[in-house]
């Protein structure tokens, strides 16, 4: 099912304009750039949906996630920005 341009730009709307996200799910990479974040997540989202959340850690500057997606679980630890966007994600699969 393909993801709504609405629900990408959404996503895209939480993220500081110098994002950063280095992800080794399904190898390591970079991700820099508003059309890298998008290509990201429109990929994320069709090939490994979250199912549910695993556990959820809040910290000063951000959170450490846990979550459920088809190929096991994924860890994800955001850091926040002062106007509460998203600074950096990085995200690793657990298992």
């Amino acid at each position: 099912m393909p993801t709504a341009p609405a629900t990408i730009e959404a996503i895209l709307g939480m993220y500081a304009d110098d994002a950063i996200v280095p992800c080794a799910c399904g190898g390591m990479k970079t991700i820099s750039t508003r059309q890298g974040l998008r290509a990201y997540w429109v990929d994320r989202l069709r090939d490994c949906p979250a199912s549910h959340l695993d556990d959820l850690n809040p910290s000063v500057d951000g959170a450490a996630i846990s979550y459920i997606a088809r190929d096991g679980v994924v860890s994800a630890t955001l850091t926040f920005n002062a106007s509460g966007k998203i600074a950096s994600l990085t995200c690793r699969p657990l298992n």
